[in-house]
């Protein structure tokens, strides 16, 4: 097959680099993206392919669904079998694969961060846009340290000072990419509930108001209010994140967090559902404007 007519060429593979390198998770995904694209272009079975490197069909589907940090040897040996001869594609693979076996900043926290959640962080890094809907508490990512450490303490009661510290600390630093050159968009409608929960005092949520109130005005950042008396303003009492990200690699993600797990949907039957809740949620609420408006009010 002629080089031109490869499904992967060297500016492509720059330009995924260069937009997911912040984050190793969104990596490992484009890799195994491209590796399941070049596998199919070859006509290449997933056993015949498993073989090859020694492995299974199981192992090549854990690589290209990114359940698993791939191996140098193995991204070469493939790239060999899929006649991807060229160097400098080499080169690119080899440098996604460096980057996909990098810990992320989040990974310093494994202590009090389990590893469903660091993913989310991971993903949030790379993701264009982040639409979610919350009914208990203020999104993390709207959070400000006092509310947080209030959250935490109620939590992990028997928490030691120290943990504490460390987990405001790390939600803090998530908070970092709102305030990127890039940022992403961010979509977040509140249950009114969020608000007339007085989550650490009344001090606290007064303090919490606020900053919400400044991060509204935020020109990325997308803020509606769903009241309790509009019945369209129920999608099952359950929080809901939806993920989409400028890569055409990588698929649009739901995160359903519960109480010691969480799931990741990127199948596009599931993600579509969701999109549509969300789609839902936001026609029914209070407009961005009234949003403001109400959070001012609860402030006077």
């Amino acid at each position: 097959m002629p080089a031109s007519a490869r499904p992967v060429d060297a500016p492509m593979l720059e330009y995924y680099l260069a937009v997911s390198a912040r984050s190793p998770i969104a990596v490992r995904m484009v890799l195994g993206h491209l590796l399941r694209t070049l596998r199919k272009d070859a006509g290449i079975d997933a056993e015949t392919a498993g073989r090859f490197i020694r492995g299974s069909e199981a192992k090549i589907s854990r690589m290209e669904r990114a359940h698993v940090t791939c191996k140098p040897d193995d991204v070469a040996d493939l790239l060999t079998l899929y006649d991807v001869t060229d160097p400098e594609l080499h080169a690119y693979f080899a440098e996604m694969v460096r980057i996909a076996r990098q810990p992320g900043w989040w990974q310093r926290f494994d202590g009090v961060l389990p590893d469903w959640a660091g993913k989310l962080i991971g993903l949030q890094e790379a993701a264009s846009a982040i639409r979610t809907y919350e009914v208990q508490l203020v999104p993390g990512l709207l959070q400000t340290p006092a509310y947080t450490e209030a959250v935490i303490r109620q939590a992990y009661p028997l928490a030691l000072q120290q943990e504490v510290d460390t987990r405001v600390e790390l939600r803090r630093i998530r908070q970092n990419l709102l305030v990127r050159n890039d940022a992403p968009h961010l979509w977040a409608i509140l249950d009114e509930a969020v608000l007339s929960r007085p989550m650490g005092g009344k001090q606290v949520m007064r303090e919490q108001l606020r900053h919400l109130i400044w991060t509204a005005q935020m020109e990325h950042v997308t803020l509606q209010i769903a009241p309790f008396n509009r019945p369209g303003c129920i999608a099952g009492g359950f929080p809901v994140t939806h993920l989409r990200f400028e890569l055409s690699a990588l698929p649009d993600i739901v995160y359903l967090e519960q109480l010691r797990d969480a799931e990741y949907l990127d199948k596009p039957d599931e993600t579509d559902h969701y999109r549509s809740v969300l789609d839902g949620l936001a026609h029914a609420a209070l407009s961005p404007g009234e949003s403001l408006e109400l959070l001012e009010y609860m402030l006077s």
